[in-house]
């Protein structure tokens, strides 16, 4: 289920779409506080945001920028500011597509299925997997986070791929174990931590703290 992130300040605005983008089977989470709308995102993890331009606090085009710098995930615009200046600098700033207020719900909807079709259909062409701004090209066995490519080894590899491809579930030790050496018979249940440990050291100098969750006595995952 794709899921789709509201940053809206009229209450009403946000409901409508909310209940409207659910029928389509979308997953919809709506900002409630303007404060804290980079870290409802990283929590949230949407694969796409639509985006007021006016907002308490800080405006729409701040939020864009904060998200640009941690994610490539498209980036809708809706605002009664509609001129070409407000168009423009929308995608200046990173913006996907503008929609002006005010707005069909069928308009919406036919635009976010076209982005994310072509988004996400493409990305699946280009075999790659992105998470929280961590983008695993699969071709080229590399890791890049905002922009920087983080150095992996043949395990770290396919330690990310495996818990990357199964983001949101937990992959038991027995599993990792497999995939890193076709077997878990013989190997030093020690050697899978050690692995484990120096990939995070390697992601969190690269600023990806806490991206590897330990699920105690299963295994481990991302979130």
């Amino acid at each position: 289920m794709y899921k789709i992130f509201i940053v809206e300040d009229d209450k009403s605005i946000a409901e409508s779409m909310k209940q409207h983008l659910t029928q389509w089977d979308y997953d919809v989470y709506c900002v409630t506080d303007f404060k804290t709308v980079k870290e409802d995102f990283i929590r949230d993890d949407p694969h796409l945001v639509l985006m007021d331009i006016k907002l308490p606090f800080f405006n729409g085009y701040h939020w864009c920028e904060e998200i640009r710098a941690i994610s490539a995930v498209p980036i809708i615009f809706i605002s009664s500011a509609s001129d070409n200046m407000n168009i423009v600098m929308a995608m200046n700033m990173g913006g996907d597509d503008f929609i002006a207020k005010p707005f069909s719900l069928e308009v919406l909807t036919a635009k976010v299925q076209a982005i994310i079709r072509r988004t996400y259909s493409m990305q699946g062409q280009m075999n790659i997997i992105e998470h929280k701004g961590a983008v695993l090209d699969m071709a080229n066995t590399a890791l890049t986070y905002s922009g920087e490519k983080i150095d992996l080894t043949r395990n770290d590899f396919r330690i990310m791929q495996l818990l990357m491809e199964n983001k949101g579930s937990v992959v038991t030790r027995e599993k990792i174990m497999e995939k890193l050496w076709e077997s878990e018979s013989f190997i030093d249940d020690n050697t899978l931590t050690v692995n484990i440990t120096r990939l995070r050291r390697k992601l969190e100098s690269a600023g990806l703290c806490h991206f590897i969750t330990t699920k105690k006595g299963i295994g481990y995952m991302v979130e």
